[in-house]
């Protein structure tokens, strides 16, 4: 038996090293977060998505009581982006999660949709989210979060 593992770097940010693109992308998640719908776990999340022509796309968690149905503020905002900049590149994403006390991951299902538009888009999607205490977890490529990823290379042969 051979062990393996992976490595998944990223930066431990306070809100003082923010750039100016971290700021307004954060900035726009929190706004966003203020109009989840989340009746049913009261998990509320806020995504943005900041674009290369400088439009700044929000998205956030919209329950269901038929869970199943219900969509995350990760997959909210990056359909939004298809639909509405399909030919613009997106620069970066931000997420935060109200009054939580540790950071919002992504679910799988987001992971996955992030690894599809960055290869849509032809280019890495860096992730920044809100941690605790003033602090945001900074990742240079959002599918450094799913190393072992599904896309068209496992559909040709």
């Amino acid at each position: 038996m051979k062990n393996e593992s992976i490595n998944i770097s990223y930066q431990l940010l306070t809100a003082d090293e923010l750039t100016v693109e971290q700021q307004r992308t954060m900035a726009s998640a929190r706004e966003a977060v203020k109009t989840a719908y989340s009746p049913y776990s009261n998990y509320q999340v806020g995504a943005a998505i900041l674009m290369e022509n400088g439009a700044m796309v929000q998205g956030n968690n919209q329950e269901n009581a038929v869970y199943p149905l219900g969509l995350c503020a990760e997959r909210v905002a990056l359909f939004n982006m298809g639909t509405l900049y399909p030919n613009i590149k997106p620069i970066m994403m931000a997420l935060t999660v109200a009054s939580a006390n540790k950071p919002g991951f992504p679910c799988g299902s987001c992971r996955q949709a992030m690894v599809e538009f960055s290869n849509r888009y032809h280019c890495n999607i860096p992730l920044l989210i809100e941690s605790v205490n003033d602090t945001f977890l900074y990742f240079e490529n959002a599918g450094q979060l799913l190393p072992f990823t599904f896309d068209q290379s496992n559909l040709s042969d």
